[in-house]
């Protein structure tokens, strides 16, 4: 009776140490994932900071060259304005000299 303890006990002692040894090769398991995890999670928020400083330096070049563009038509256009009303003043220039030429000599 007492060997049947006694294996007993060897027994209980074996499956815990098991148990242990178990417990212990999942927590380090588990460590590896995480670590791994957020090594790839680091991984993916380094590439998409990159895509999205990527993205962000085409936009600015982009809004850059449409601005450049935009302000070249307001030259342009600002310029035909400023001809027009040239040539509107200096007609009416001409046409305000010939009205004083004529009072004058209808005087």
């Amino acid at each position: 009776m007492f060997q049947l303890h006694l294996d007993a006990i060897k027994s209980i002692i074996t499956a815990e140490e098991e148990a242990r040894l178990t417990i212990l090769l999942a927590q380090r398991a588990a460590d590896q994932a995480v670590e791994e995890a957020s090594k790839t999670g680091k991984g993916s928020v380094e590439s998409t900071l990159s895509r999205a400083e990527s993205e962000i330096a085409h936009l600015r070049r982009y809004a850059d060259q449409k601005a450049a563009a935009q302000a070249v038509e307001l030259a342009s256009t600002t310029a035909n304005r400023q001809a027009a009303l040239r040539a509107r003043a200096e007609r009416r220039l001409d046409a305000a000299a010939q009205l004083i030429v004529e009072r004058i000599l209808n005087k």
